[in-house]
């Protein structure tokens, strides 16, 4: 079974594709596909802009296509950034950039009140218009200042459930073997193998 990998987020598609190595799985990146370019991401939810990047995949490639969407909810910001954290602090934002924001947002918050959770949509999209979609939640907390120097995004900021390190403190496969983005990935693959 062949899938395109439907982001153009580099460290995002490494990831996924870890995740989603399978001897039955053939998995192609987008962002090496020509003619490629990512589409907006207008959805109001991570589930609408996963189908977005899937679809336009797929339209693209006409071959199945695996999206995922992120968004880190943040209890003491009622939830922001949630499925504009790519974008927290504008539409080109670096990942440093966001941080920067989010911190600045808690800055005086104290720390049993920076609760949060990852939460990730991946969705598999056919050409014949099936879609399945999965669910994957982390929760954790944020920290006051970035620590570590794996990972991307958020990561240098969470410390998920149960650990001290954040993601950024954690290996590779620690981070994969907990991770909101590997629960979403290994229900999907139950579903659609």
């Amino acid at each position: 079974m062949k899938f395109v990998v439907a982001t153009f987020n580099r460290d995002k598609a490494a990831e996924l594709h870890t995740l989603l190595a399978l001897p039955e799985v053939e998995l192609a990146s987008l962002a090496d596909w020509p003619g490629a370019e990512a589409p907006a991401e207008t959805g109001e939810t991570l589930l609408e802009n996963a189908r977005i990047k899937a679809l336009a995949a797929v339209a693209l490639t006409r071959l199945p296509a695996i999206a995922d969407d992120t968004g880190l909810e943040v209890d003491a910001l009622h939830g922001a950034p949630g499925v504009h954290a790519a974008r927290y602090a504008g539409p080109d934002a670096k990942y440093a950039d966001n941080v920067a924001k989010l911190l600045r947002e808690l800055a005086g918050v104290p720390p049993e009140q920076r609760t949060a959770r990852f939460r990730t949509v991946c969705l598999a999209a056919w050409p014949d218009g099936t879609e399945m979609s999965a669910d994957g939640i982390l929760q954790g907390t944020i920290t006051d200042a970035p620590r570590g120097t794996n990972g991307f995004g958020y990561d240098p900021v969470f410390v998920p459930k149960g650990e001290t390190r954040t993601y950024a403190e954690l290996t590779d496969a620690e981070k994969n073997a907990i991770s909101h983005r590997a629960r979403a990935v290994k229900l999907l693959r139950k579903i659609i193998l």
